[in-house]
């Protein structure tokens, strides 16, 4: 046993289950690939002040969760505890808004780290991939990312999500909404951390999980019944958009999501098979967020959608995903003359684009050919001292057990026409 081990609520990813999470990210960003979105990468800490203005203070998030530390140069940093202001910064800092093509179509993937009460699908080290386009006011983008969303959700097999979406309005219309909620919530039994957030953030009151809260919320000021007429507008052909490419989502007038950046559009994907963490990623518009952190005004909308809880949807769901083999020939070499030749033929294949591997460590047969059912290889090349005077190598299929003698000089063809 080593005498360390993770720290807590984090985890390692291992194979063979680690290739479940990479076919995760790969089906989620296959449709942002297709649609225009370039990768961004970003560090794995920011200046403490980017959250802090961005996400907002009021958040339980920048308050509670942040993993904030100062340098030994006296900097204030903070690991990421999510990617939209990481990646809006990146953007204006690289000046990615000033090269005339708007809106600029993002996508990412990464570690994020939040300190909270570690539970199943909750981690202090999880996993997103992300999209966000930037600097383009249209209710078509906010559809396109709901829909392509839904497609790789779909595309991985998941059927038992629902999409919930909403619309917080603006600057124009949530103050008065704002002020209607405040003088509701004030008049509520409630304690003085939450009554402070009434001040700050009252929309954040509404996202409280607490069941003694819920039942206080029964009858309170809805936002969409205070929406300006652009707000509406711009909600209804975001629903006809979605509508029309075949989405089926859920309006939810109470989804407020948590993070203080977002207006008008939001949205969050739900699996029921999950309990209380239920939330498998979510979204929405945020026009302020550039100014917030002192770029020109860049309306833009994204989303991030989270691995860790995708796969625990899949399990939830029996989906088991079609992972092909690591390795798809396994050598095993009896001798130090065919150990030299089978490695030259391993690197050969590989050159081809072949997956292959080799037996290490001089194993006997038996030891070997364990390693190659272990590999999960369809196909083992044998070869011992008699095999190489007769100039040939055994070609060995591990699923029928069929074996044949193939030349050496003919392995390459006859194992591509195996594998084919």
């Amino acid at each position: 046993m080593s005498t360390f081990k993770a720290p807590k609520g984090t985890y390692d990813l291992i194979p063979p289950f680690s290739a479940t999470y990479l076919a995760v990210r790969d089906a989620i960003s296959a449709p942002l690939r297709k649609s225009g979105y370039g990768y961004v990468e970003t560090p794995g800490f920011e200046d403490v002040n980017l959250f802090a203005r961005g996400v907002g203070e009021s958040t339980d998030i920048v308050s509670k969760e942040m993993y904030a530390f100062e340098t030994k140069g006296g900097d204030k940093l903070a690991l990421r505890p999510e990617g939209t202001a990481s990646v809006l910064r990146a953007a204006l800092e690289s000046n990615l808004h000033k090269q005339g093509n708007l809106p600029v179509k993002l996508w990412y993937s990464g570690s994020y780290y939040r300190y909270e009460r570690p539970q199943k699908g909750r981690y202090r080290h999880f996993s997103q991939v992300g999209a966000e386009a930037i600097g383009a006011e249209d209710p078509a983008l906010d559809a396109e990312l709901i829909i392509l969303a839904d497609q790789a959700y779909r595309s991985l097999g998941l059927r038992n999500f629902r999409i919930l979406l909403n619309s917080l309005g603006d600057k124009e219309c949530r103050p008065v909404y704002r002020e209607a909620l405040q003088g509701f919530l004030r008049a509520l039994d409630l304690d003085d951390e939450t009554r402070r957030r009434i001040e700050i953030n009252p929309l954040r009151v509404l996202d409280d999980k607490r069941e003694a809260v819920q039942k206080q919320l029964v009858g309170a000021p809805l936002l969409r019944d205070y929406l300006c007429d652009a707000c509406k507008a711009y909600h209804e052909e975001v629903r006809a958009l979605i509508l029309a490419a075949g989405v089926v989502f859920e309006d939810d007038a109470k989804l407020v999501r948590g993070l203080d950046y977002y207006t008008r559009t939001t949205f969050e994907f739900v699996h029921d098979g999950l309990g209380s963490q239920s939330a498998v990623g979510g979204g929405g518009r945020y026009d302020g967020l550039s100014e917030m952190i002192g770029g020109p005004a860049l309306p833009s909308v994204g989303w991030a959608l989270g691995v860790d809880r995708t796969v625990l949807a899949l399990e939830a769901e029996g989906v088991e995903l079609d992972i092909p083999a690591a390795t798809s020939v396994f050598a095993v070499a009896i001798g130090d003359e065919a150990r030299r030749l089978l490695f030259g033929k391993v690197t050969e294949l590989r050159r081809e684009g072949i997956a292959a591997d080799f037996s290490f460590g001089g194993k006997g047969l038996k030891g070997a050919m364990k390693d190659a059912n272990r590999s999960g290889a369809r196909l083992a090349v044998v070869a011992g001292e008699r095999d190489l005077a007769e100039g040939v190598v055994q070609l060995k299929d591990m699923e029928s057990g069929e074996q044949q003698a193939v030349a050496l000089d003919a392995l390459l063809d006859a194992v591509k026409a195996k594998l084919s």
